[in-house]
């Protein structure tokens, strides 16, 4: 999908990006300080915030702040700031394996979110260029893989604690939309063996997502190291959850999604810069409308991927 495939007028020209990392938020009680990289546009005011959470993977720099740059770079250039934390699972900070929540620390994931919301007057400080430039009322959560996993949580998903059998609700009722981007299904007899062994936590359930929220799967993301139900499973969010919701199906995708994680990522097995293309403005399109009511650049974008003589993907929505 080309960028001519669009109008001008769904995203307009990008901006010049500020960024600026790490912004360091004091945190007495997690393991180390949490740190967060902020992107934003380098004018405009009243700007939505975009919370993202990054995946795991063989990478030793994806899963921090520094990673998921094809995303970052285009949402702030096209008006979003955006908060990328590191979270306790990355690979960057590496922790002892006996710390408590390890090794993927799905519940600090979660926490980690509300942590950067309490404190965005803190980041803002910090960060002079953007003092009294953010709407703290307009916020989404977008997160790719675990971090999509993180994310659903955010929006409502609830789990079941495997220590103790609780059920555990971790929803923030700040965050307004999301975009989970090749995240977990639901658990049960859907995971892997490994997957019930390892990472029981995945027994989500998602009747209480109520959330606006964009499910964005890859058709040929088996994954088949979490879960024996194939690429559907990534859908779950979507089938399970009630609406509003949509459904963004890209063909031929797997769980890189093209290269969303990161600029020519060695492990991306389906690297396509046309799908990453559509991921951006797609992803873009949806949380600009669901943050401002009546704005039409999602209808327009979904218009377009339909105009498109060979559609990198469908969207269906409830």
């Amino acid at each position: 999908m080309s960028e001519s495939t669009y109008a001008a007028d769904i995203f307009g020209p990008p901006t010049p990006v500020l960024s600026v990392a790490p912004v360091v938020l004091p945190t007495p009680d997690r393991a180390v300080d949490l740190e967060v990289r902020v992107s934003a546009p380098v004018t405009g005011t009243g700007l939505p915030v975009i919370l993202l959470s990054h995946g795991q993977g063989p990478s030793n720099n994806l899963s921090s702040l520094n990673g998921y740059a094809p995303l970052v770079n285009f949402w702030a250039a096209h008006g979003f700031v955006v908060i990328q934390p590191t979270h306790l699972s990355s690979t960057t900070l590496n922790l002892d394996p006996g710390t408590p929540g390890a090794p993927l620390y799905w519940r600090s994931r979660a926490e980690d979110m509300k942590r950067v919301l309490d404190r965005l007057d803190a980041i803002e400080a910090a960060v002079p260029q953007l003092l009294g430039r953010l709407d703290h009322s307009r916020v989404a959560v977008a997160g790719h893989s675990m971090g999509g996993h993180t994310a659903s949580l955010l929006l409502g998903a609830r789990l079941t604690d495997p220590d103790d059998g609780t059920e555990v609700n971790l929803s923030e009722p700040r965050i307004k939309a999301g975009v989970l981007l090749a995240a977990p299904g639901r658990g049960g007899d859907a995971l892997s063996e490994s997957a019930a062994a390892y990472l029981s936590f995945l027994t989500t359930d998602f009747s209480g997502m109520t959330t606006p929220t964009l499910v964005v799967a890859g058709d040929k993301d088996a994954s088949t190291h979490l879960t024996v139900r194939g690429p559907d499973w990534h859908a779950d969010p979507y089938s399970l959850s009630p609406g509003p919701k949509s459904l963004l199906t890209l063909f031929d995708a797997e769980h890189g999604l093209g290269g969303v994680s990161g600029y020519d990522v060695a492990e991306t097995t389906d690297e396509n810069p046309e799908r990453v293309a559509a991921v951006q403005r797609l992803t873009w399109a949806y949380l600009r409308t669901e943050l401002h009511p009546g704005d039409g650049a999602w209808q327009a974008a979904r218009d377009a991927l339909t105009r498109d003589p060979a559609p990198l993907g469908r969207v269906e929505s409830k």
